[in-house]
């Protein structure tokens, strides 16, 4: 077993973070890693939470935290933050949100950064989930920075995925153009002290109507998580969809959906990473500078090339 895997295993925080660090750079260690972090997985309750910059999503998951700890559940949270697409950096503000749980032995907190990279966000966020599995956590929570692909890519992970909306946003259409209403489990109308509350509810249920979802119904919870109203209702919707999960004949069926789709994955990246070094090994990445080459052709080229050279010596 991998040295950190097995210290992760034993509760060990400072292995936790050099792990997830580990699968940010994309070692090549991470997959010998993964597999024996896979293996001992302890069946966490992961729940994804997301919305519209501005919905309150730190301020939910905050007081939310407040609730497990309540009843004596440990919690791992993983919060994604943008990155400026000129500097590079990010400003990993939720880790401030939150700095009341920091001494807490019972809460990790771990800011990443999407650094301009949505695949690369969607799979070390997953790894990162599975990390905290390992590590004996009872619920990994994962907030995203907002609702576009990446987001859906992360949400295909986890088990319970809560929608944040609130009133008078605007952002109800940008949600049904992303394409996120479909994956909600949980739509969450925070900031419910505010005005239109009624309407945006009226708004997803006549979607729900439409969109006639078969099997678990996704329920509609109110909050004000600065006034710490409903986020005990909101916690029992989650506890339910993880029950109808398990219980249910479509709640395996969407288990095994992303298994295969993680696994499609893997095999994409895989494939990606032995292209990428096979480009870069020789002089053909010259080829990019010169703008008459059409990358049509040159990508068909270059993955026939690829496909023989590795038939030749033997890879599969």
């Amino acid at each position: 077993m991998h040295s950190l895997a097995e210290r992760i295993h034993n509760g060990d925080r400072r292995a936790l973070a050099r792990a997830i660090t580990l699968a940010e750079r994309e070692d090549e260690e991470k997959l010998t890693l993964m597999s024996d972090i896979f293996s001992i997985k302890k069946q966490a309750h992961y729940i994804g939470i997301t919305g519209s910059p501005g919905a309150g999503k730190s301020t939910l998951i905050n007081e939310l935290l407040h609730l497990l700890r309540e009843q004596h559940l440990s919690v791992a949270v993983i919060a994604i933050d943008p990155t400026s697409p000129f500097s590079g950096g990010s400003i990993l503000g939720d880790r401030t949100r939150m700095h009341q749980h920091f001494v807490d032995p019972g809460i990790f907190i771990r800011s990443m950064a999407t650094r301009g990279s949505l695949g690369g966000l969607a799979r070390a966020t997953k790894d990162a989930i599975r990390m905290c599995d390992a590590a004996g956590f009872d619920i990994v929570l994962v907030e995203t920075v907002g609702v576009g692909q990446s987001e859906l890519d992360v949400m295909k992970v986890v088990d319970t995925t809560g929608l944040v909306l609130t009133p008078n946003s605007g952002d109800i259409l940008q949600i049904f153009k992303a394409g996120i209403m479909e994956i909600a489990d949980l739509f969450v109308i925070n900031k419910a002290d505010l005005p239109d509350v009624e309407k945006l509810k009226l708004t997803l249920e006549d979607y729900m109507m439409i969109a006639d979802p078969k099997g678990w119904q996704p329920p509609i919870v109110k909050t004000v998580s600065t006034k710490k109203q409903g986020i005990l209702k909101m916690w029992e919707k989650m506890k339910k969809h993880r029950i109808y999960l398990e219980e249910t004949a479509s709640g395996q069926e969407k288990k095994r959906m992303q298994r295969e789709m993680e696994v499609y994955e893997l095999i994409r990246e895989e494939i990606w990473r032995d292209v990428r070094r096979w480009i870069e090994s020789g002089s053909r990445s010259r080829k990019l500078e010169r703008e008459e080459y059409d990358p049509y052709a040159l990508a068909k080229q270059w993955f026939g090339e690829w496909k023989q050279e590795g038939k030749a010596d033997g890879r599969k």
